[in-house]
């Protein structure tokens, strides 16, 4: 992944750039699928629940990801990159923001 392309590096400023949970659902909702979003937000679900040591069986059950993508989240969840890790860290010990349904 090249992310110095002048598109990838757009992207990065334009998400950087949201300011309220607000923002964020419609900029995502815009630039994504209704089912490209329910995936991604499986995989992060995927990624919370490895998080916390969740059998694969009851991921896949609870998410209706394949094992293959379980294993792929695992594999990103346990990589190098650290980005699930650095979020899920972040939202476990982030307040809650008013009004939003988001913590």
């Amino acid at each position: 992944m090249d992310w110095k392309t002048s598109e990838n590096r757009a992207l990065l400023q334009a998400i950087l750039s949201l300011a309220s949970p607000d923002e964020a659902k419609r900029f995502l909702r815009d630039l994504m699928t209704e089912n490209e979003i329910e995936e991604f937000s499986k995989r992060f679900q995927a990624a919370q629940m490895l998080s916390q040591n969740v059998p694969y069986s009851e991921i896949e059950k609870k998410t209706g990801l394949s094992s293959t993508t379980v294993a792929r989240v695992s594999k990103w969840l346990n990589g190098k990159e650290g980005g699930y890790r650095k979020v899920i860290a972040r939202l476990h010990h982030a307040p809650a923001v008013a009004g939003s349904g988001l913590r």
